[in-house]
């Protein structure tokens, strides 16, 4: 449960308004009319989870064995990331003209012993305040 207080007007929540030109309209409008199917007919359209379980229900209504399952489609092909990265990073290489051989080592360079010699800085130590803490809690009423 939420206290009042804790509870936002969903007001708050709306994007603010904004001005459309009428050519913005008519463009999506148009692109609302190329994508609308007229007749939703065809195998891409059938629902074969609700065939199967209507199935499933007449053979437990029958006494009948349960129904095959079909075999899964062959799966995709997996992609090798690495692969397939490492091929676009040698054509964006190539294109720009660069080797595409290895990427070239260098060494870091050594710190002088000024640098590693150098101590951090101390923190100051906080004074303690003799103050009484309190811990928090009201003393009863009788």
């Amino acid at each position: 449960m939420r206290r009042p207080d804790e509870i936002r007007d969903p007001t708050e929540l709306l994007p603010p308004p904004t001005e459309v030109s009428e050519a913005e309209i008519e463009s999506a409008l148009a692109l609302l009319d190329t994508m609308t199917a007229e007749e939703l007919e065809g195998p891409e359209f059938q629902d074969r989870y609700t065939e199967a379980i209507a199935q499933l229900i007449e053979a437990k209504r029958e006494d009948r064995p349960m129904p095959e399952a079909p075999e899964p489609e062959e799966p995709a092909a997996v992609l090798d990331l690495m692969a397939a990265l490492q091929e676009s990073v040698s054509k964006a290489k190539a294109s720009r003209g660069e080797s595409t051989g290895p990427a070239e080592v260098h060494e870091l360079p050594q710190p002088t012993e000024a640098a590693a010699k150098k101590q951090p800085a101390m923190k100051t130590a906080a004074k303690k305040s003799a103050a009484k803490k309190t811990d928090g809690r009201r003393p009863r009423s009788a």
